[in-house]
């Protein structure tokens, strides 16, 4: 058993070899194409194919026009990509708290932490579970910040019937090979906003539009570089990895949200255990799941007994210096730093494997 399974589709090695046959392995008509596709089937906007999650939200920043003196609220709740981000164009994370009982970013915590400094909210949907938007897009609209969407862990999930990756300014994705869905190593940024998504397919590829930057007789595009842009495109290799996925990944995540609800419906009396909140108006794409347990060493220890793995998977970034260290006065972060503990979730899990986990939680340890 194990706690991460990096699903290949059958559908996907014909695509890959069909791209590694035509010898064209570059940004081409396949990023397009699963970009169209992502679109169409998951209802994600304007979704540009980058080579990272991180390289997303990166440009996201660049985006929002977040500079050098600038402040970015987030929450201490991530991978440290989330923070790393903001440090690469100038500007200082400041973090805010959590919610206990669900790991994502409180919106009452947000309006205590904006300065005139801030620029912009980076919220993170932990574990796949969607942060409170309309508490937080409102917070952001009264003081004219950008809204950036960590939802490295929340492809598929949705929000009051709206999928993530249409709601806020920018949505940042990641496809990496633990992820929903991957493409080995990828990601992709939504933008309400055609202008924004415009841009976006420039600075992915050094500053060049090349959609409309066609070759001249003498081979190379012609363009006029204005601003400078990255090398953060997805190439076709990557996107025909992903395109194979896709025919699998609605299938693959409803067998998460099987496995999540068997577990909340068993595990939700267990002394010494707690559930995070789930609210009915919202889907959870369950890249994760979450619990909050007493004596999480013991806990941990049991089930390694039983060979069942199990993992925080991130505790609080600013503990790492480069942020300056431990932020004080997050009372629910340093409460689910203490307690939180995932277990395994994912389409190759077998129904004896869901069992099994459950019969040994509730043993005891």
């Amino acid at each position: 058993m194990d706690f991460f399974h990096t699903h290949i589709s059958k559908k996907s090695y014909k695509h890959v070899q069909k791209t590694l046959n035509s010898n064209f392995l570059s940004e081409g008509k396949l990023v397009q194409q699963f970009e169209n596709k992502l679109s169409r089937r998951l209802g994600l906007v304007n979704p540009i194919a980058v080579n990272s999650g991180t390289s997303a939200l990166h440009l996201a920043l660049k985006l929002a026009n977040v500079e050098p003196g600038d402040e970015v609220i987030l929450p201490a709740q991530t991978f440290v990509s989330t923070g790393s981000v903001i440090l690469m164009v100038g500007a200082k994370p400041v973090f805010a708290d959590i919610q206990s009982k669900t790991g994502n970013i409180d919106p009452g915590s947000i309006k205590q932490k904006i300065t005139p400094l801030t620029k912009a909210i980076m919220i993170v949907h932990w574990g796949g579970y969607p942060c409170d938007l309309d508490e937080i897009n409102p917070i952001a609209k009264k003081n004219r910040l950008a809204v950036i969407e960590d939802a490295a862990h929340a492809l598929g999930a949705t929000y009051k019937n709206k999928p993530v990756g249409s709601i806020s300014r920018f949505t940042a994705f990641s496809f990496q090979a633990t992820k929903e869905l991957t493409t080995g190593d990828g990601g992709a940024i939504c933008c309400k906003s055609k202008k924004d998504s415009l841009r976006a397919k420039s600075l992915r590829w050094f500053g060049i539009d090349r959609t409309h930057s066609k070759p001249s007789i003498l081979g190379e595009r012609q363009y006029d570089i204005n601003e400078v842009g990255f090398k953060y495109h997805m190439n076709d290799l990557a996107a025909s990895l992903g395109l194979g996925n896709l025919e699998d990944f609605l299938k693959n995540l409803r067998r998460r949200r099987s496995i999540a609800s068997h577990y909340r419906k068993e595990l939700g009396k267990i002394a010494g255990l707690k559930l995070l909140d789930y609210q009915d108006d919202r889907e959870s794409a369950y890249w994760l799941f979450t619990i909050l347990v007493e004596n999480r060493l013991d806990f941990i220890k049991k089930l390694k007994t039983r060979k069942i793995p199990t993992s925080v998977v991130h505790l609080r970034i600013d503990r790492n210096s480069i942020f300056g260290g431990i932020t004080p006065n997050l009372g629910n972060q340093e409460k689910f730093d203490q307690n939180q503990v995932s277990i395994p979730i994912h389409d190759a899990l077998s129904e004896q494997d869901v069992e099994k986990i459950i019969s040994a939680i509730k043993s005891g340890w």
